[in-house]
């Protein structure tokens, strides 16, 4: 069966953005320690980077190696709509969790008003590539889908945000991870890939 996967950076105190989505806080170390990282989290997770960013990352023909549907909601997928990209992962199957945005956004993304659990269950179910579901975020679309959750893949900045956007907002419901892999980079990132216990 598929597995979703939450593959997001967060700072020290859990925020995936700042309160008004803001990202561009995480520090990214130096030119060449920025450049070692990204080439190491670009050939890992290829399809991770939006289309519009492949050819300057040098990954334009890369294979999908993780994930083959990405699962967003619409604070995760707004900015990309706001510079006028209504098909930000084209090189995935793309659905974004909304009750506001227009079905008919993008031909090539679904948009779910209701139920993304039902909607993450029929996806694990299918049959084909066997490649897994890719939980873009945001935090509350996260909150929601913590049933379904198969594993973490968390990049952990080196910067303490204060408030923000936390990379789970949901109800009160302890579940246990276990550690899998952990890799620390020399610009002080630290990558942790946890599966459900």
């Amino acid at each position: 069966m598929r597995k979703l996967v939450y593959y997001v950076g967060v700072s020290l105190d859990g925020r995936i953005a700042g309160p008004g989505g803001e990202f561009d806080f995480f520090p990214q170390g130096s030119e060449q320690q920025a450049a070692a990282y990204s080439t190491r989290m670009n050939a890992q997770y290829p399809e991770t980077l939006p289309t519009a960013y492949r050819a300057a990352a040098g990954v334009t023909d890369a294979p999908n190696r993780r994930f083959d549907t990405v699962i967003m909601g619409l604070g995760t997928y707004r900015p990309a709509l706001d510079n006028g990209i209504t098909s930000p992962y084209a090189h995935l199957r793309q659905y974004v969790v909304s009750s506001t945005l227009k079905p008919d956004t993008d031909p090539a993304v679904t948009v779910v008003s209701s139920d993304p659990l039902a909607l993450v269950r029929e996806l694990k179910s299918e049959a084909g590539t066997g490649l897994d579901i890719w939980l873009c975020g945001g935090g509350r679309l996260a909150g929601t889908l913590l049933p379904e959750l198969d594993e973490l893949l968390i990049k952990t900045y080196p910067v303490i945000a204060g408030t923000g956007i936390s990379v789970v907002n949901g109800a009160f419901d302890p579940t246990a991870f276990d550690v899998a892999e952990r890799t620390t980079f020399p610009n002080g990132v630290n990558f942790t890939r946890l599966t459900r216990r």
